[in-house]
């Protein structure tokens, strides 16, 4: 599956190493070296995907990241020399759709980048929409509310959100939402569900240090359900 990728980093090697690597499988390539470039390319043209490092030398590349998502959907891979676990944390927190520490596999990232583009589109539950007390997800239009308010949520969540509501009520093991939310590649980063759990009940629920909705099945899964 090819599409076209913006590849921001400031490292010239990384640049002509992804650059050959992303058009030898048929990717149509743009490489910036800063995050405002970043900003304004994205702006003119949506990508299909977005490589980002988070060393960039005009900002950081989660600040990028917090700009591109403020109206984008697009994926984001976030490739960086960072191995701090809050380092993914945030950047998965902020909507990044993947992590890749450096230095990397080329097939290895190569897979993900497949995996991100596969995953531009999501699809939908046999009910397009789950209300409750507390909230409403419209999952046609992509819109979510909260009391009345719009809530901004990512494209991860998004996809987190749509297979839990496939199962209401029941069990989601944690491999199948990381293969839903990551792809096939995945399956054993429970860590990564522990992050998104906390943010999408800081967002949906009323009180979430005590969750009424997204419920936690200790070393099973999660499981959505609706108001009782």
């Amino acid at each position: 599956m090819s599409g076209y990728v913006l590849v921001v980093d400031d490292d010239p090697t990384i640049l002509r190493t992804l650059r050959i690597n992303l058009r030898a499988r048929g990717h149509e390539v743009e490489c910036v070296t800063n995050g405002a470039d970043a900003l304004d390319s994205t702006a003119t043209r949506r990508p299909d995907l977005v490589i980002l490092d988070l060393g960039l030398p005009d900002m950081d590349g989660v600040d990028v990241l917090r700009q591109l998502r403020a109206g984008s959907t697009v994926p984001v891979v976030v490739l960086s020399a960072r191995h701090d676990a809050d380092d993914k944390v945030e950047a998965l927190d902020e909507g990044a759709d993947d992590y890749v520490a450096k230095p990397f596999g080329m097939d290895e990232l190569m897979a993900r980048v497949r995996a991100a583009i596969r995953r531009g589109g999501m699809d939908l539950p046999e009910s397009p929409t789950f209300r409750t007390e507390a909230f409403t997800l419209d999952f046609t239009s992509h819109t979510a509310t909260r009391d009345g308010s719009t809530l901004r949520l990512t494209p991860t969540e998004w996809r987190l959100l749509a297979e839990l509501v496939r199962h209401e009520g029941k069990v989601v093991p944690h491999p199948v939402l990381l293969r839903s939310a990551w792809g096939p590649a995945y399956g054993q980063e429970s860590n990564y569900l522990r992050v998104y759990a906390s943010q999408l009940r800081r967002k949906l629920e009323p009180d979430p240090a005590r969750p009424r909705y997204l419920l936690t099945e200790p070393g099973i899964g999660y499981r959505l359900v609706g108001d009782q």
